[in-house]
């Protein structure tokens, strides 16, 4: 490794994603997407707004103002535009978090299995990352491990940021009332970040409880159940003292006029596009059956996933590629086998295969 570069990144996987052999068009179950795409009508909507709006040698609106009060009309509970900022993608709300709350000032604190982006982020920022392990029955949080995580210093540094997701990805657990209860005892230096990325298939949210805690953050994105995974859009709502301070380390223009420009068509179409999620929902549970009966272990899940087991990890990894030579792509990860819910005709696919290569 070049001298140049900071020593600890050499220990530092990169989030890496698998590439898709698309000649046999396989069933794509592996990344949380919704399988799908966008209706025409909406693409021939976009496609005007942007050929009315798009000017290629202008930046984007960096303030976003139109779209910031549309997510204000979608999320309620009376949240101001000033509670709201947009990030490219979750990802970058995740660092831009990092780097007002925890950069030269401590530790951050996960819960595995979950989302790997936090620890990811933080390692790259040079910030200690303290993991805990989920019960295995149910995945809730260890709160007596994390109470005595909060009260030890790692590498000299105290805990001040908690990420969670709600539910957690990949296990589809949402918060139990007692960790929610220890999320409101945390002190008001402790950032909390509840990561909703899932909201649309749960229906639950702490967005209310944000005026009582102005530590907390709740994050969403318009990737999964909007269908804009292409377009990358995030976006965080909190108090407005730690909303400031997210705009201040945002970059420039972070979100592309193209993807501010479906964000919005989005958010003006909600009820048109999220009309699909009872489906989804509904999938999920006949999936989740279907693989109970095959034999799997498997758990109930409040996203547009499953999460399940096959008895270890190297019969996780045989299943794995046992379906993808049959056309369907899966992701392990978190001990697991975690299954994106896709069309009726895909899962009944799914199910078909498991029975194949488990049986």
């Amino acid at each position: 490794m070049l001298p140049l570069i900071r020593p600890d990144l050499a220990d530092l996987a990169a989030y890496h994603v698998t590439a898709l052999d698309t000649t046999d068009v396989p069933d794509k179950l592996d990344a949380n997407e919704v399988s799908l795409d966008l209706p025409d009508w909406f693409k021939l909507k976009l496609g005007a707004l942007a050929e009315d709006q798009v000017l290629s040698n202008r930046y984007p609106d960096g303030e976003y103002t139109q779209l910031k009060q549309l997510l204000c009309q979608y999320v309620g509970h009376n949240i101001a535009c000033g509670q709201i900022t947009l990030g490219n993608g979750s990802d970058e709300l995740i660092r831009s978090l990092l780097l007002v709350s925890c950069l030269h000032q401590g530790a951050i604190l996960v819960a595995e299995p979950t989302f790997s982006m936090y620890g990811i982020l933080a390692q790259t920022l040079g910030i200690p990352v303290v993991k805990l392990r989920r019960n295995e029955t149910d995945f809730a949080l260890d709160l007596e491990a994390a109470q005595t995580a909060l009260n030890t210093q790692h590498q000299g540094q105290n805990i001040k940021a908690v990420f969670l997701v709600h539910p957690n990805s990949p296990t589809g657990n949402l918060l139990q009332e007692k960790e929610k209860q220890w999320l409101q005892s945390l002190p008001a230096d402790v950032l909390v970040v509840i990561d909703e990325a899932y909201f649309e298939f749960s229906g639950q949210t702490m967005i209310p409880d944000l005026a009582a805690h102005p530590n907390w953050l709740v994050m969403r994105t318009f990737s999964k159940a909007f269908r804009l995974a292409a377009y990358r859009v995030g976006y965080a709502v909190g108090h407005p003292d730690l909303i400031t301070a997210l705009e201040k380390v945002r970059l420039p223009y972070n979100l592309p006029t193209m993807s501010y420009l479906a964000a919005m068509l989005a958010t003006m179409h909600r009820d048109e596009l999220l009309t699909n999620i009872p489906e989804v929902i509904s999938e999920r549970e006949r999936v989740y059956q279907g693989l109970q009966d095959i034999g799997l272990d498997v758990w109930p899940s409040s996203g547009n996933f499953i999460y399940a087991r096959s008895g270890g990890q190297e019969s996780d990894h045989a299943l794995l590629l046992a379906l993808a030579k049959r056309g369907t792509i899966i992701r392990q990860t978190g001990g697991g086998l975690r299954i994106t819910i896709g069309t009726p005709e895909e899962n009944t696919r799914l199910l078909e295969r498991f029975q194949y290569c488990v049986g």
